[in-house]
């Protein structure tokens, strides 16, 4: 088949989809596909609105690649495009309300409560509220961001200010939720609509305080083990509740879900990534390693689940 491959874009998360870009590129010939890689920038519209492909495979990470737009603006074009629709990706973009979805369905999640920047005087007034219902530590993050970036671990409250002022930089809309430690864990999850699967279970070890961006994708911010070192009962806890989250968001062929494994042993969710990083040796593709599925044969099957037509 043709396939174009979106990557790259212009948030913050640039690099890393650079890298997702160029595996899946190389996947996808691997595979015997006619490919056409683009490096995305929202100002040049008109990149999309002449292209004839048979597939659109999206390698966008963050905003105008995960929130929906591009899936919007593909679906009015009538193409075609491998994983999760308009909605299911604003969705699991929107932490606060991703958050009170999975609440509503009993699946576990940290306390936590959204400010929207622009309707407060200034930002001292958030800074005071926050103070009065949160005790340190907590977490301080834009609402809609990938990789941790703009995410602050306030510890003592003299940090809350500055916590605001970065994660506004990324948002108008900042979610402060409770701090929550404990082992950090992923599942992938994968399959048609409705019969979707989950991959082994994955543990975080990051080598600093939390998995952050460097953690995330500096070599040997982290250590990834897999299957993760839990039990039956727990992993199929975690797998259960993983598929849950990706169907109850209405996701499409592949997403990965994040928990913290807090002190008490439950899965407390953190999100769902919708377009999580797929670079050959990124998590999900890690998981998919220990069933035989191959970063070529992953790609692949992603795109037969995503043909002949998008649910």
């Amino acid at each position: 088949m043709k396939v174009a491959v979106l990557y790259g874009g212009v948030s913050g998360e640039r690099e890393v989809s650079l890298s997702t870009g160029k595996g899946i590129i190389q996947a996808l010939k691997n595979k015997g596909h006619e490919v056409i890689g683009i490096d995305f920038d929202p100002s040049k519209i008109e990149q999309l609105i002449h292209l004839k492909v048979d597939l659109v495979f999206i390698g966008l990470h963050g905003r105008f690649g995960e929130d929906g737009r591009i899936q919007g603006l593909l679906d009015m074009l009538d193409i075609p495009y491998v994983g999760s629709g308009v909605l299911s990706s604003a969705l699991a973009m929107d932490k606060a309300k991703s958050k009170q979805i999975f609440a509503t369905n009993d699946i576990p999640t940290a306390l936590s409560q959204s400010y929207q920047v622009n309707r407060y005087e200034n930002r001292s007034v958030i800074a005071a509220e926050v103070k009065a219902s949160f005790t340190t530590p907590f977490v301080v993050k834009p609402n809609q961001e990938g990789s941790t970036l703009g995410l602050t671990i306030v510890k003592e409250e003299s940090q809350i200010d500055k916590a605001i002022e970065i994660a506004a930089a990324s948002d108008t809309v900042i979610l402060v939720e409770e701090y929550v430690g404990g082992r950090e864990v992923t599942v992938p999850v994968v399959g048609k609509q409705g019969e979707e699967t989950a991959l082994p279970v994955i543990e975080i070890i990051p080598k600093s305080d939390y998995y952050d961006f460097d953690s995330k994708y500096k070599p040997g911010g982290s250590e990834h083990i897999v299957p993760a070192k839990v039990s039956d009962e727990l992993t199929e806890q975690l797998q259960n509740y993983a598929v849950q989250a990706h169907q109850l968001l209405g996701c499409s062929v592949y997403s990965r879900v994040d928990f913290i494994i807090n002190e008490n042993n439950i899965p407390i969710i953190l999100e769902v990534n919708t377009l999580p990083g797929m670079t050959p040796t990124s998590l999900f593709p890690d998981s998919a390693q220990v069933v035989g599925l191959s970063y070529d044969d992953l790609v692949e099957q992603f795109v037969t689940l995503s043909l002949p037509n998008k649910s």
